[in-house]
């Protein structure tokens, strides 16, 4: 199983990194998925992800990058670190840093939470 999460968390990295957000929830999250942004109500449900995710690249003008690193997986569960800059249309640039946690059942995200420094 752990060597399956690794293969997806690869791929994963490869998308997230040309900034290809919805070709990887569509590949990678449940139907039943849950998702949630720091402390903030958990999205449910991969539609709803998707929709949320739509909305919020409609804003972006300009995609600085997304890095993953330091990738460590146990059973199940998968934790990375993560940097991602990018501008809106409103002239915000945004940088977040944060930890993500992953539950994977037969190579699909469960569940994942994002803890932001």
């Amino acid at each position: 199983m752990e060597n399956q999460i690794e293969n997806a968390l690869l791929d994963l990295k490869e998308l997230l990194g040309k900034g290809q957000f919805i070709e990887a929830m569509e590949k990678y999250l449940a139907d039943d998925v849950v998702l949630q942004e720091a402390n903030n109500e958990p999205k449910i449900g991969k539609e709803v992800c998707l929709q949320a995710e739509r909305e919020l690249l409609a804003t972006v003008v300009d995609f600085g990058g997304y890095e993953i690193k330091n990738i460590a997986i146990n059973g199940d569960t998968s934790y990375y670190e993560a940097v991602m800059d990018f501008t809106t249309n409103d002239g915000t640039k945004h940088h977040f840093e944060q930890v993500n946690r992953t539950q994977w059942k037969d190579g699909k995200i469960i569940n994942e939470r994002y803890f932001h420094a």
